[in-house]
């Protein structure tokens, strides 16, 4: 049997701890260990964390940020933050997937274009089954909707609801997930869009594994087919004419949830890499040497550079995760740390040549998994732009010439 047949469990086996308190970071410090240990496996074979998600669950970590009141945690986002962390170190595809899941609860309740009883239900599900949700948006020709365009997934009315047709691509999580959240478009003469839910066993819905990518390859982000899904109207759960102006789909909490947790994922497998580096460091003694490559200045000074990138992304998430980064600075906090996380794993691939390229070595998975946080959105480029404008925007404060 493979790892990834195991499907979650139907209860929740033990209460969550405090978590603030020192037994809920022996729980994390647990999990990801547990999860590094196969995190290779998961790798080579592209297979689905099932397993990791259903210890995920055990524990009530699917639902850490549901509120407390349907069964939740209702978990800040400083909590939420040291949760991805953790579960990035040991295995990174899971906590993608673990961070969809938190994005969807933590703004779910507060969406008052979802009915009231859809809202609970999914609450609930997550409680009691560790069901899964996550948006699908991307598509073949559309690429990315933050960069704009209406979507080619189209809704169709038909009595007592909808007829949906279209792919979605990069569908992160679609092997585990009981609920999509597909961006869609009406075919009427003036088109709705927005978002209709779907549940996973829905007749019409296909899924093509075309997910095989240079890393985090244990996401399950493959392409999923909709022909003729039928879906109630009461799913069609926050649509609305495509001329009217539509604001962010995240607000600025959002926006700095998406931030601080997508980071806190790449920060976590710099981790990984790092402690593996300087156990190997540690360890490995050349006969011309006659003692661990760890004596010498030069990988101190390497382990001292890496250490100093990994404590800046420290200072970074803590602060955003407290509320002391304002929230038009979010964006920039995923560009720094994940741009620091590349480098202290490319610092340490550079400093010990082939053995860090060996598919043997951890350090080589984790360099192909970091390298991914370029391209989650806002990329690179969009939170740049964003700054730049700002700044131009800005009255100027410099001499004039």
């Amino acid at each position: 049997m493979s790892l990834s047949s195991v499907q979650p469990s139907p209860s929740v086996s033990r209460p969550l701890p405090d978590p603030d308190s020192s037994e809920f970071a022996d729980l994390l410090q647990q999990l990801s260990e547990e999860f590094a240990a196969t995190a290779a496996h998961y790798d080579r074979h592209s297979e689905f964390p099932h397993a990791n998600l259903q210890r995920l669950h055990q524990h009530g970590l699917l639902a850490l940020t549901v509120p407390r009141a349907l069964g939740g945690s209702e978990a800040t986002l400083a909590q939420a933050r040291r949760v991805i962390g953790a579960v990035a170190q040991g295995e990174p595809s899971t906590a993608l997937v673990l961070v969809m899941q938190y994005l969807q609860h933590t703004r779910l309740q507060q969406n008052s274009a979802w009915p009231l009883h859809l809202r609970q239900q999914l609450a609930r599900e997550a409680v009691e089954d560790g069901a899964l949700i996550n948006a699908l948006r991307v598509e073949p020709d559309l690429g990315t909707p933050a960069r704009g365009g209406l979507p080619a997934t189209l809704a169709r009315r038909v009595e007592g609801g909808w007829r949906l047709n279209g792919r979605k691509i990069y569908s992160t999580g679609i092997p585990g997930l009981t609920w999509l959240a597909v961006w869609a478009r009406s075919d009427e003469a003036e088109p709705q869009v927005g978002t209709w839910l779907v549940h996973r066993d829905s007749p019409g819905i296909r899924v093509e594994e075309t997910w095989d990518h240079l890393g985090m390859r244990a996401t399950g982000s493959h392409d999923v087919i909709f022909d003729e899904v039928f879906v109630p109207e009461e799913h069609a759960v926050d649509i609305q004419p495509a001329n009217v102006p539509r604001p962010s789909e995240l607000d600025s909490k959002g926006v700095l949830w998406l931030a601080v947790l997508l980071s806190a994922i790449y920060d976590g497998v710099a981790r990984a890499a790092r402690d593996w580096l300087l156990g190997w460091l540690a360890q490995r003694a050349p006969a011309n040497l006659g003692a661990p490559l760890s004596s010498l200045p030069r990988f101190q000074e390497l382990i001292g550079r890496i250490d100093a990138l990994l404590l800046n992304n420290r200072v970074l998430l803590d602060a955003a995760a407290e509320g002391r980064i304002a929230p038009g600075e979010a964006t920039q906090i995923k560009y720094l740390v994940t741009s620091n996380a590349i480098s202290a794993v490319e610092l340490g691939i550079e400093a010990i040549g082939n053995p860090g390229l060996a598919r043997g070595n951890p350090i080589e998975r984790h360099y192909r998994d970091v390298l991914c946080s370029r391209i989650h959105t806002p990329q690179n480029d969009a939170i740049l732009g964003a700054v730049g404008r700002a700044a131009f925007a800005l009255p100027s404060r410099g001499a004039q010439v």
